[in-house]
């Protein structure tokens, strides 16, 4: 199986920086941000409609691009967390993730026996269609693959010690909007109660060996969030990114 580049580095203490990509489903995406020097992308399927068909081509054009695959997936269900790892996904971001149950379920569901109940299929994408030993590939399956676990309700974050204690969960990624909308305050990232939720979670991680994640909209807002302890950041998504450049392109030339 492929190495996650990305699920070492944190594991070395590192810090890993990608992107997400919510619109341009396009064949070229993957190499692009890659050429861009991100590390990982996370394709999202919670907001944007995709179908794991469009993930599947996606993830196969961005496996020959040097950066590594992951995918958002709409919810904590057997099949939809299966889907993109069968398709060659080799991380999987799971939203709105509330209690310790929730987080060992996408666990189980995301590795091969004896760890977890992943359905065995071999010679497919996720194992670029090679033979080999299948045990073999089930155990490197299982190291590889990176489970991001988002915390975005208040019950999430009332649970996020027990969430961040789960065996098979790597990160607690921070969903900053939806975080604040659970606690009332929607995108009030400065308010006390959100600042204190954010150093709870980054607490949380740091007793369990966990690695806090985060998004971040812009430069100022990412060195920040790094310098608190976050280690694996997406830098915004396709769509702003292309929206903000090409704004101050055009008032810079209208300026002119």
């Amino acid at each position: 199986m492929r190495e996650n580049r990305v699920k070492r580095t944190i594991a070395e203490g590192g810090t890993a920086l990608g992107t997400m990509v919510f619109e341009f489903a396009t064949p070229g995406i993957g190499r692009i941000v890659a050429e861009a020097g991100a590390e990982f992308v996370v394709y999202d399927m919670e907001h944007t409609g995709w179908s794991i068909e469009t993930i599947r081509g996606l993830i196969a054009t961005t496996r020959a691009a040097n950066t590594v695959p992951m995918v958002r997936v709409p919810a904590t269900q057997y099949h939809l967390l299966s889907g993109p790892l069968d398709v060659g996904a080799l991380g999987l971001m799971v939203p709105m993730v509330e209690t310790a149950e929730q987080a060992a379920l996408i666990a189980r569901s995301a590795k091969y026996p004896p760890e977890g109940v992943r359905g065995c299929a071999f010679g497919i994408a996720h194992d670029d269609y090679s033979g080999g030993d299948v045990m073999a590939k089930m155990v490197s399956a299982n190291a590889e693959g990176l489970l991001i676990a988002q915390i975005e309700t208040v019950k999430g974050l009332q649970n996020v010690e027990a969430i961040a204690a789960t065996p098979g969960i790597d990160v607690l990624w921070i969903g900053h909007f939806d975080l604040t909308a659970s606690m009332g305050i929607p995108a009030q990232f400065e308010h006390p109660a959100y600042l204190a939720a954010v150093a709870r979670v980054l607490a949380a991680c740091d007793a369990h060996g966990k690695t806090a994640g985060i998004m971040a909209g812009d430069v100022a807002t990412g060195q920040g969030l790094l310098k608190q302890g976050f280690r694996i950041m997406a830098y915004s998504g396709d769509l702003w990114i292309l929206g903000q450049a090409m704004r101050a392109g055009l008032d810079a030339l209208r300026a002119s």
